[in-house]
């Protein structure tokens, strides 16, 4: 397939999504002042190596960042305050296929179809969140091809823009915050627009102060609220001789008064994520105690129990007998007597660090930095550890998983499951597939960082087409089409040639090799994210 065919082929599926059905668009009509085998063969010959992990380096991976391709491009000297929570407002929007835009991120766009041309001249001379535009991912449903849109996406600030004489624009944006989508339309200039509700972002959530070893263990679970009583232990004291008093032990209330309001949020979500796991541990095959039913009915019973049973742990006084004439017969008051003596050793509301450290935002962002390091190591992410709402968009942005797979990063709301969600994705990545097919195209160990902005970021070809590019030193199954281009290079210094998959011919990427013999590494691949396959074990 020659390089005209492929350039064929590409402008006409452009064109297809670029259409985003829009003849389902509701057109307003206004003034527009409103605003096979998972190992790796060495011989294959469709194998390339590219860079070496042990080779002199010697690229600057600065330049990809800056986006020369598109030219010399004016200052907007414009930076928008961020919109307040919760907001609702009007954008010009742009539908993309193939992008995933976080906050903080770059976006390079050339911007040629006509609505969204419109968009971007409104979004310049806007009152309302003036240089704003709203961006969303565009995908095809696997079964009928159908075109849809994502419900979340982010606006971007437009930081750099320079009309053409072609009447397109190239724009450098920024991801700003992120929104939910409530409505589109075209406008009466045909822009594309969209109503739009800013997403409000919780704070970081930190361990509450002291949280392990002031409060002692539960001896109430009868209350809707959690309720910590005294600690008791049968090591130190006996069950009798508790007269409900302990001048060495703290409640609850006076611990969660003592808090700052994120701090008491981690703490009521580290305890009812520590309730279930009592629950579990507390119900066995051999002792049969209804804990639901027990905080249904409330602390009477429990205190009930507990007075009739003032013994010794030899039996020898009459609690039992007092309990056996109430009703309960002793097999049922030895069991009732054993649950709740394992469930007062386990601490109810300070509870191990490692439960605190599900939801401390402060020390997933360590653990996350940490992962990336050992397993991504370029760029460090050490500087926003203090940062986790960053540092979740950063990693978000920058994580060579598919793309389906960077739409649920930026669908999680909550700094702490964003977190999480990345350090699994982190230690669990291993295998870049092709999407089509599920041929093994590389492994975790084979990515390359080749720009500033990470092993991952976002281009636009000359036809407006944005691509998000994860870079790899070497690549299996691959067959390179045409020869390679110097003209409108990604990483300067580098022709590039198209890339397909040899197995279902889908164009999948493209070989970058270097132009000067002192410029190394001599080769590369850039695959396309939204062509790589979810399951990446």
């Amino acid at each position: 397939m020659d390089e005209e065919r492929i350039l064929e082929i590409e402008r006409y599926q452009i064109e297809q999504i670029r259409q985003l059905d829009l003849e389902e668009l509701q057109v307003e009509e206004d003034d527009g002042d409103d605003d096979g085998d998972d190992d790796i063969p060495e011989n294959d010959y469709r194998s390339s190596e590219g860079a070496s992990a042990s080779g002199e380096f010697t690229y600057d991976t600065s330049l990809a960042a800056l986006h020369s391709y598109l030219g010399d491009v004016e200052d907007t000297h414009n930076r928008l305050a961020f919109l307040d929570g919760g907001a609702v407002l009007n954008l010009p929007m742009l539908y993309l296929e193939g992008v995933v835009l976080f906050p903080e991120a770059r976006l390079p766009l050339r911007v040629i179809h006509t609505h969204f041309v419109a968009a971007v001249e409104r979004a310049l001379t806007q009152v309302e969140a003036p240089y704003t535009i709203g961006v969303v991912r565009v995908y095809r449903e696997p079964d009928n091809g159908r075109v849809r849109l994502a419900n979340i996406g982010s606006t971007a600030e437009i930081r750099q823009y320079r009309r053409l004489e072609d009447g397109s624009v190239n724009v450098l944006a920024r991801g700003q915050q992120r929104f939910r989508l409530r409505r589109r339309w075209i406008d009466a200039k045909g822009a594309t627009c969209g109503e739009v509700q800013i997403i409000r972002e919780d704070s970081p959530l930190r361990t509450p102060r002291d949280a392990v070893g002031r409060l002692g263990p539960v001896m109430n679970l009868g209350s809707n609220t959690f309720r910590a009583q005294p600690f008791y232990s049968p090591r130190t004291r006996r069950l009798g001789d508790w007269d409900g008093n302990d001048s060495d032990a703290m409640s609850e209330d006076s611990f969660e008064s003592e808090l700052s309001l994120q701090e008491r949020c981690l703490h009521q979500s580290a305890l009812v994520s520590s309730y279930n796991i009592i629950h579990e541990y507390a119900s066995s095959d051999d002792e049969k105690l209804d804990f639901e039913g027990e905080v249904r009915q409330g602390s009477s019973r429990l205190h009930k129990l507990l007075g009739s049973l003032h013994t010794d742990y030899n039996g020898r006084r009459d609690g039992a007998n007092s309990a056996l004439s109430g009703g309960h017969s002793f097999k049922q008051v030895k069991s009732e007597r054993c649950a709740l003596g394992r469930l007062r050793e386990v601490p109810r509301a300070f509870w191990p660090t490692w439960v605190y450290h599900m939801y401390d935002s402060y020390s997933l962002a360590q653990k996350a930095a940490d992962r990336w390091k050992h397993i991504v190591r370029a760029p460090s992410m050490d500087g926003f550890v203090m940062k986790p709402d960053l540092l979740s968009f950063h990693i978000a942005s920058k994580i060579p998983v598919s793309e389906t797979m960077r739409q649920e990063l930026l669908e999680i709301d909550g700094i702490s499951y964003r977190l999480r969600r990345e350090i699994e994705l982190l230690e669990s990545f291993d295998r870049i597939r092709c999407k089509t097919c599920e041929n093994l195209i590389a492994r975790r160990s084979d990515v390359l960082v080749m720009s500033s902005e990470g092993p991952l970021g976002a281009y636009v070809n000359p036809h407006g087409c944005v691509h998000e590019v994860m870079t790899l030193r070497k690549a299996n199954g691959l067959a390179v089409v045409g020869y390679p281009v110097k003209e409108h290079s990604w990483f300067p210094g580098y022709a590039w040639s198209i890339a397909e998959c040899a197995t279902c011919d889908y164009q999948t990427g493209w070989l970058f090799t270097a132009i000067k013999k002192k410029l190394k590494p001599r080769s590369f691949w850039g695959i396309r994210s939204s062509q790589v396959a979810d399951d990446m074990r």
